[in-house]
């Protein structure tokens, strides 16, 4: 199928522009799903419309090319592109939005050599699995590290590295070139997401990024912002003085919410193209039933995007607070955006399993329909650690508002490995 004529290289003059090019391309997104999976990330054609639409520039600084849109406009995005394919969504999703990170904490140096033209794609893994050495006024990377989301087409990589005598208590925030490591061919065989590109790299034996590339003893999860931050002062802008783990969990429930929206168009098919069951046979769609679970699905959904866009729009005025002189985006208000946006997942997962799929009949579970397959990306989102560990995020977030102890500082809830 073509890329559709309203995707080009035309210039963007608002975010809802950027939204309808993926609205646009969900017919394509939708006809690659099967293709998508067997490559196991989405094709150099989709690549390109998505350079051309602008998808990987949304967070980056307007200085460098970049539409510096809002954390509201990327999740919209993502939104509307997992409604056409949840792998994509996944592995472009998990590539565009670190270039929020870069353009928050790293300094003027390290961001004009980073972001360039900005052209910037990065993959990233919090989970310290790599060690780095000093080495000649740089750092020398090795080890391997899996569940790199987005690496096929990414420019960059963002990663946390452990210091040759430090530890992972510690770990230093790095950003590496694609020159400095090698994709692995490791991803596809997982029961969902096979299309996201989430293969593990290599670094090679001459792998080396100078010093400015890497901050010491920041873990990207807990980065501090009272103090305003490198991209605030550089950028001027408050989208760049905020915290991170609010907006990777906010990311991971877009991308269910935009699954969960495509599971509704799936069974709406049904709705309109097979019949009831038990007498009086007859169309579904006519049905008082199916039209009772199609009507709470589509309620319960449209709460759970109303409530992740309040949640990111309250980041914005978090990072705007404290970026004019008023009370610090803390690390309480952190976790409570970060607990709805979890919250948000876990509600699209009930809601699918609960009104649609016990009601849309077994035949259309077969291997390759379209069915099965949103329902093993679903179930693989929800398996994401981001999400299977809110129960002692949960703990840490009342530990934080309660004044009990602090928060336990590296929870396998923070890590981006699935």
């Amino acid at each position: 199928m073509s890329i559709p004529r309203g995707i080009t290289a035309a210039p963007i003059h608002t975010p809802e522009w950027l939204v309808r090019q993926a609205v646009a391309l969900r017919p394509v997104l939708l006809a690659n799903q099967a293709e998508t999976e067997r490559r196991t990330y989405y094709s150099e054609r989709l690549h390109r419309a998505f350079l051309a639409a602008g998808f990987y520039r949304t967070l980056v600084p307007h200085r460098y090319g970049g539409l510096e849109f809002d954390v509201p406009t990327f999740l919209r995005l993502l939104i509307e592109l997992a409604r056409g394919c949840a792998s994509t969504a996944w592995c472009l999703g998990l590539a565009a939005g670190h270039s929020l990170q870069v353009g928050s904490y790293f300094e003027e140096r390290a961001q004009e050599e980073l972001f360039g033209d900005g052209d910037f794609r990065a993959a990233a893994v919090t989970a310290p699995t790599v060690t780095a050495s000093e080495n000649n006024g740089g750092w020398s990377l090795s080890g391997k590290v899996g569940y790199c989301s987005g690496i096929p087409y990414s420019t960059h990589f963002l990663g946390q590295a452990v210091p040759a005598h430090g530890t992972a208590e510690s770990p230093l925030l790095y950003v590496a070139p694609r020159s400095e490591w090698t994709m692995l061919d490791d991803w596809g065989d997982s029961l969902g997401l096979r299309g996201s590109g989430s293969h593990s790299i290599q670094f090679r034996d001459s792998a080396w990024i100078p010093q400015h590339w890497a901050i010491p003893d920041l873990n990207v999860g807990e980065a501090e912002v009272s103090d305003g931050t490198p991209g605030l002062r550089l950028h001027g802008n408050p989208l760049y003085a905020g915290r991170s783990r609010s907006v990777f969990t906010m990311t991971i429930a877009a991308l269910a919410v935009g699954t969960g929206y495509q599971a509704l168009d799936a069974y709406e098919e049904q709705l309109r193209t097979r019949r009831t069951c038990f007498p009086p046979v007859g169309p579904r769609l006519a049905d008082p039933d199916y039209q009772r679970w199609y009507g709470a699905a589509f309620a319960r959904l449209a709460t759970a995007r109303a409530a992740l866009l309040h949640c990111a729009d309250e980041h914005m005025a978090l990072c705007a607070r404290g970026a004019h002189g008023g009370e610090p985006y803390g690390a309480l208000d952190e976790q409570r955006l970060a607990a709805i946006a979890r919250e948000v997942t876990v509600q699209v997962w009930d809601i699918v399993a609960q009104e649609l799929l016990r009601t849309v009949g077994a035949t259309v579970l077969a291997a390759g329909t379209w069915f099965e397959r949103v329902h093993r990306d679903l179930s693989t989102i929800i398996s994401h650690r981001n999400v299977s560990f809110r129960d002692p995020l949960h703990r840490g977030l009342a530990q934080l508002h309660l004044g009990i102890a602090p928060i336990v500082t590296d929870t396998p809830g923070d890590r981006h490995a699935r």
